[in-house]
């Protein structure tokens, strides 16, 4: 994933940028990039690898050098961002949140008709460069955004800084947030709205898909409407959303408590502990304890301070590694116990693997059951972009259906959990972790948990529905 944030202000914007993107750096991404337009119109950017150092630490250098009333800031899947592109509207710099799955059509369709690409990772043109070219085709900002969306297959939230203030589109279909804030010297655009309290803003409004504004230190001017159908990521509220942000009206830690009290209402199991995954997995976990009255407690305490997020690296074995060198157990609170984790999800499974397999043989735990906070993942996200290594083959629920099958088939049924098929996969799964159960939640619940319309939620992964 991605995160951005921006300020235009009546005084200089560049701490607020520098510590509000700073506030995205949970999304576990690779670049980090700001970008300031300054008094005299010239714009100043500077972009860092923060694989393996925190964003604060690489632009604290940076700071003295950028001035400006407006900027922006990225934390970047893998491209460089900000980019700063001069066209027939004028300079300006560009951050990007989300996939363009049709970009090798895009791509060629540009340059075919005479453009070309100098932002080139290897042999993939850098989507956040294609985007700006679909903006440049349109007769201004405004009208360039709303084709460059609906062009995108996939997703695709964008701030411009311009010299006319800072131009916000959320995706046309609002799979991601975009968030408005104000404070006595002017606006914020945020993805997340955990980046706005401590820096004196509060919440003016959330954008509506494919909404298009335009900030100015005096006010927000609408520029086009926002569309009726929406289908925001149901996955935010279960494991990327921080649990300080709120999206739609829903803040996430209170979803995801409640996520962990529903599944507590349709379970008997019997366990000495109830324990979350960290870190998402916890505030689950502590929705299951109040519901189901047995205790909470932390037989993982998780080391985070120079550790990246577990599913960066490309390489399995690393992906591994780094999750297990993360958690670090307490004996006294495994050995002999009957122990209930709630996890976010079961994606690969590898590491969840790994985790139970040394909860029994090293630390002597007597059972261990799991509980998901969300249903089976049985379909690749096709709209967001969580991992370039991740493989639809790689789920855990592929690896059961094939198993059972020998193929792909059936997936509506083994993604209905009144079915045979889906308790037979349950199964093979549940076998698979050498756990002593294994309950996921069902789609229904989560959706009351998150308690939005389903017609509102993306809800794709789970149930394969467009």
């Amino acid at each position: 994933m991605s995160g951005f944030f921006g300020a235009t202000l009546k005084r200089d914007s560049v701490l607020d940028v520098f510590y509000g993107t700073d506030y995205h750096s949970h999304l576990g991404t690779q670049r980090g990039g700001m970008a300031a337009l300054d008094a005299d119109g010239g714009f100043t950017r500077y972009i860092h690898d923060i694989r393996n150092a925190q964003f604060r630490s690489k632009f604290e250098d940076d700071l003295p050098k950028m001035s400006g009333n407006s900027a922006i800031g990225i934390i970047s899947d893998y491209e460089d961002q900000p980019l700063i592109i001069n066209s027939r509207h004028g300079r300006y710099a560009i951050v990007t949140v989300g996939v363009v799955h049709n970009a090798a059509a895009l791509e060629a369709e540009a340059c075919a008709s005479g453009a070309h690409f100098s932002e080139m990772n290897g042999n993939e043109v850098n989507p956040t460069e294609l985007i700006a070219h679909l903006i440049n085709q349109g007769k201004n900002f405004t009208d360039g955004l709303a084709k460059a969306q609906a062009a995108v297959e996939g997703s695709s939230s964008i701030l411009l800084l311009t010299k006319e203030g800072i131009y916000a589109a959320r995706d046309r279909l609002g799979r991601t947030p975009v968030i408005v804030g104000k404070n006595k010297d002017g606006y914020a655009v945020t993805f997340e709205t955990c980046a706005l309290p401590n820096l004196q803003y509060t919440i003016e409004r959330e954008l509506g898909p494919g909404e298009i504004v335009r900030l100015t230190a005096n006010g927000v001017e609408r520029m086009k409407c926002p569309g009726d159908c929406m289908r925001i990521c149901s996955f935010l509220w279960v494991y990327y959303g921080y649990p300080a942000s709120t999206y739609e009206g829903r803040n996430t830690e209170d979803v995801r408590n409640e996520c962990g009290r529903m599944l507590a209402r349709r379970d008997d199991v019997e366990a000495d502990s109830v324990c979350g995954i960290p870190d998402s997995g916890t505030a689950h976990a502590l929705g299951y304890a109040e519901e189901s009255g047995i205790p909470h407690r932390r037989p993982f305490v998780k080391y985070t301070p120079t550790w990246p997020r577990s599913f960066m690296p490309q390489n399995q074995q690393e992906r591994n590694r780094v999750a297990k060198m993360k958690l670090i157990p307490v004996r006294e609170l495994i050995e002999g116990k009957r122990l209930l984790f709630c996890e976010d999800s079961i994606v690969r499974g590898t590491q969840l693997q790994d985790t139970i397999e040394r909860l029994y043989s090293e630390y002597g735990a007597k059972e261990v059951h799991m509980r998901p906070a969300c249903p089976p993942l049985v379909f690749g996200c096709k709209y967001l972009n969580f991992s370039r290594s991740r493989s639809v083959d790689e789920l855990a629920t592929r690896i059961a259906i094939k198993e059972l099958e020998g193929e792909y088939v059936h997936l509506d049924e083994y993604a209905d959990d009144t079915t045979e098929r889906y308790k037979a996969m349950v199964q093979k799964i549940c076998e698979r972790l050498n756990l002593t159960s294994l309950r996921f939640q069902t789609l229904d619940d989560l959706i009351k948990a998150i308690g939005l319309p389903k017609e509102k939620l993306c809800t794709y992964c789970w149930d394969g529905k467009e």
